[in-house]
């Protein structure tokens, strides 16, 4: 069996043929029909000489040079990820880009295309930090590139009673599994872990350790628009993990604040001065679809106090009361 670069350098080369007899035979000639039935001939044990994947490797050919097919990252992707590059995207900086995130985050076909489709390559390295100031370079590049400046989260399926404490729940177990599929070096430590300082008991809402910073980091989140005061709460948590949790290897701990919404030039003051290396980023909750606005609505009727059924329905059947303003 070929090793993955030799055959994706195969179905370049076989797109390269496809094209050069098309300009030389003309698209009339059904050169990828002989070449169809040529190929299977000749490797009848080897599959993928359909005419609809004859006419992959020929987009494949025309969308790329040999050269930067052996060249990283592209050479080191599987022919399903090439597939979801072509199929899903225009613009060669867009599939190159992703291409390297694929690659760096070791994503399956399948998350390579939800991040295409959650527009990821344009978030990465948007949030307001300070890493730059208190980093060194190479780390708080990479540091920068691992935090978006805006998560979609999804559906939450919460009603008109849902209480601020079940919404917080809801958004952690949310943000954690966002972030392990995500990967970028993330490995998951916990949620809700409690800590004590002097006595007392506090505790953290998502704690995660970066394998290629060597640094934890800890995620605080908020429902409501980010406010400076909330800076202290994080570092306070920071600052525990440090004297109790990190080992002497372990750079200093970072700290991520997660809001619904920012105000940019507030959040720029706000960590102007701080000697903790922390980012502020935003979620939003996208739209339910049309399975989890039935499943909704099933759970809904069946509830037995019918005002919350009414509440639970009312929430999801309208969706354009939900709010249009940027985060």
């Amino acid at each position: 069996m070929l090793v993955n670069s030799e055959q994706i350098l195969l179905y370049w080369d076989v797109g390269h043929d496809i094209l050069t007899k098309q300009n030389s035979e003309g698209w009339g000639t059904k050169v990828v029909e002989r070449m169809s039935a040529d190929l299977k001939a000749a490797f009848p044990d080897m599959k993928g000489w359909s005419r609809s994947n004859l006419m992959y490797m020929r987009q494949f050919a025309e969308a790329w040079t040999r050269k930067e097919i052996v060249q990283a990252p592209l050479g080191q992707l599987p022919w399903y990820h090439h597939l979801a590059l072509l199929e899903c995207l225009k613009s060669r900086g867009d599939r190159i880009a992703y291409a390297a995130l694929a690659i760096e985050n070791g994503w399956s076909r399948n998350v390579l295309v939800h991040q295409i489709e959650l527009g990821v390559a344009d978030q990465h390295g948007t949030a307001v930090t300070n890493f730059k100031k208190l980093m060194p370079p190479d780390d708080s590049d990479m540091a920068e590139q691992a935090l978006k400046g805006e998560y979609d989260l999804g559906f939450l399926p919460a009603t008109a009673k849902t209480k601020e404490n079940s919404l917080r729940a809801m958004l952690v177990d949310k943000v954690a599994q966002f972030m392990v599929e995500l990967g970028a070096g993330f490995s998951y430590v916990g949620k809700g872990l409690t800590i004590t300082v002097g006595g007392d008991e506090f505790e953290i809402d998502l704690l995660f350790y970066h394998v290629l910073l060597h640094r934890y980091i800890v995620i605080e989140l908020k429902t409501g628009k980010f406010h400076p005061k909330d800076l202290g709460q994080l570092g306070f948590y920071m600052t525990a993990v440090d004297r109790q949790v990190k080992s002497n290897i372990d750079g200093k701990t970072i700290g991520i604040l997660l809001c619904k919404s920012r105000n940019e030039i507030v959040a720029e003051y706000s960590l102007a001065d701080l000697d903790r290396p922390i980012g502020v980023s935003t979620y939003r909750l996208g739209l339910p679809s049309l399975e989890q606005l039935q499943a909704q609505l099933r759970k809904a009727l069946a509830a037995p106090d019918m005002e919350e059924a009414k509440h639970a329905s009312a929430d999801i059947t309208k969706p354009k009361k939900r709010s249009s303003k940027p985060s």
